[in-house]
C-alpha cells in the first residue's frame, strides 16, 4: 500500500536538503506549533515558533519513522523547546527602570525569610495565645501602639496590658524554641 502524500514524513526530506519539503512541513505543523507557543510563551509566541521550527530542521536527521510518527516527534520536540523557553523566562530576573522603581533600601526590603517568619508567628499567635494576649500584641505590632495607647483603646489597666504582652511573647518564644516541626 502506498501512503498518502499528506501523511508521508517530511523530516527525512528536510534532512536530505529538499527545500520544497520545508514549506510543506510549515503548512502541516504551523497551527499546532502556534497553539503551543501561545500556551507556553504568551507574548513571545512568534519567537518561540521560530525557535521550534529551527530546532526541528536542525534535528530532522534524528527522526526515525520506525520509532514514532512524525507528528509525535514534532509535538515532543516542540513541547520540550517551549518548556525550556518557559523555564528560562521564569529564571530571568525582573528588571525595572531605575527612574520608575519605587524607593526601597535593602534595610526595608522584605525578604522571603522574614515573610515566612511573620506568617509562622501569625499562625502561632492564633493557635497558642489567649484572645486578650493576641489582641494586645497585634495592636502593638501591627498598629504600632504604645502600652498606654493600647490600655486607652481597650479599657484595660496599663499593668494588665503589659502582663498580657509579656506573657504572650514569652509563650510564643517558648513555642518557637521547641525542636523543628513542633512549632509549625
Amino acid at each position: 500500500r502506498e501512503r498518502n502524500t499528506m501523511t508521508q514524513p517530511l523530516l527525512p526530506k528536510i534532512a536530505a536538503g529538499d527545500s520544497s519539503a520545508i514549506e510543506q512541513f510549515v503548512q502541516r505543523y504551523e497551527r499546532v506549533i502556534w497553539w503551543m507557543a501561545r500556551q507556553y510563551a504568551g507574548h513571545d509566541a512568534e519567537d518561540a515558533v521560530q525557535d521550534v521550527f529551527l530546532a526541528l530542521w536542525q534535528n530532522a536527521g534524528k527522526y526515525d519513522e520506525s520509532k514514532a510518527k512524525e507528528s509525535t516527534f514534532v509535538g515532543m520536540l516542540a513541547r520540550r523547546k517551549m518548556i525550556d523557553r518557559y523555564r528560562k523566562v521564569k529564571r530571568r530576573p525582573v528588571t525595572q527602570d531605575i527612574e520608575t522603581a519605587p524607593e526601597t533600601t535593602f534595610a526595608t526590603a522584605p525578604t522571603l525569610e522574614a515573610e515566612a517568619e511573620a506568617a509562622l508567628a501569625t499562625r502561632l499567635m492564633r493557635r497558642e495565645l489567649r484572645p486578650e494576649q493576641r489582641s494586645v500584641i497585634e495592636l502593638s505590632i501591627f498598629e504600632g501602639l504604645s502600652h498606654r495607647e493600647i490600655a486607652d483603646r481597650t479599657g484595660m489597666p496599663l499593668g494588665t496590658v503589659k502582663t498580657h504582652i509579656r506573657r504572650g511573647l514569652n509563650q510564643l518564644r517558648s513555642v518557637l524554641l521547641q525542636p523543628q516541626g513542633a512549632a509549625a
